[in-house]
């Protein structure tokens, strides 16, 4: 047996499908996405997803993707539905009921209930002739494509289609909200994505943490202010809080000398410290302190309009797993 050559031919199959999927999008796609983004401006509908057997297990996913792109929604099982389930759904909201035969007996009372309250339903199946066809407002054909599996039994490339039509429907709302990444993290606040989406005054250290300096006060009082703080640096500030320079221990031990206590900040101050606004993402940050510079450096300053807020340290950075 030619093992790659299936595993390709499989491949192909499904690809072909696909493209098919792509040609067939009309009018009823961009109907089912105005009257789910009509849904989502009444700020009190949800898009309900339900669908029995493979199709249920897509429009689990489904709904897990909707949700976390900025749609209100969540999947109810047809055969939980007829029992008591239904009162899950309400009138402000839409069903996305998805069914490939379109036939199947358990999404019957699925389609009945929004007959009945008036529930715009929105249905994806390949069988224009099926029940869930002529009973749906929106209806998203799935063209009709050879199935992968060499026998013609199992859904392969049906359920591809399925699935990647569901896709498109997620990005197109997520596009058509305007999301950003931003937003996208406040649904993601746990795990790896999460914390790469954190921003910059989510891990940075606060006004009270730092290690504030004048530009007239000489060195003994510098490191008094070093110590307690024990972060390495002193940011250099005016009466109003602009940043004026910055003071590290690389900067004091480039200028040992005897009478090095006696100078003051502004003698010995770097006047150009790096810097980072608070609302770019702390992974930036990061990637400023480790790769921009020929040595990498440890902190950024936080300003906002020149004044100093906080700072964003790689250690902080680190310990958040942004590595």
């Amino acid at each position: 047996m030619d093992i790659l050559g299936s595993a390709q031919r499989t491949i192909q199959i499904e690809a072909e499908g696909l493209l098919r999927l792509k040609d067939s999008l009309d009018h009823n796609f961009e109907k089912a996405i105005r009257i789910i983004d009509t849904m989502k401006a009444g700020q009190q509908g949800r898009l309900i997803v339900s669908g029995m057997g493979k199709s249920g297990h897509i429009a689990t996913k489904l709904a897990a993707t909707l949700a976390s792109t900025g749609t209100p929604a969540f999947f109810v099982h047809p055969g939980e539905a007829s029992h008591g389930d239904l009162g899950m759904v309400t009138r402000n909201d839409v069903v996305l009921l998805l069914s490939n035969s379109g036939e199947n007996s358990e999404i019957s009372d699925m389609i009945a209930y929004t007959q009945r309250f008036n529930i715009p339903l929105i249905g994806m199946t390949s069988n224009p002739k099926s029940p869930l066809a002529k009973h749906s407002n929106i209806l998203l054909l799935v063209p009709k494509a050879k199935e992968a599996c060499s026998i013609g039994m199992a859904p392969t490339t049906s359920t591809t289609m399925m699935i990647t039509l569901g896709d498109a429907l997620a990005i197109t709302l997520l596009e058509t909200s305007g999301m950003t990444k931003e937003d996208f993290n406040v649904f993601h606040p746990g795990g790896k994505l999460g914390q790469k989406m954190k921003k910059v005054s989510d891990l940075m250290l606060k006004e009270e943490d730092l290690p504030f300096v004048k530009k007239d006060e000489t060195m003994d009082q510098v490191f008094l202010t070093m110590t307690q703080k024990n972060l390495g640096s002193a940011i250099v500030i005016d009466d109003k809080q602009n940043l004026l320079g910055i003071m590290t221990d690389g900067d004091i031990k480039r200028h040992m000398s005897p009478d090095l206590l006696s100078k003051t900040v502004g003698d010995l101050m770097s006047k150009t410290p790096k810097t980072i606004a608070p609302d770019l993402l702390a992974v930036k940050g990061m990637d400023i302190m480790l790769n921009h510079f020929k040595t990498p450096i440890t902190s950024l300053v936080v300003t906002d309009q020149n004044k100093v807020v906080g700072m964003l340290r790689i250690h902080e950075c680190l310990q958040a797993g942004l590595a």
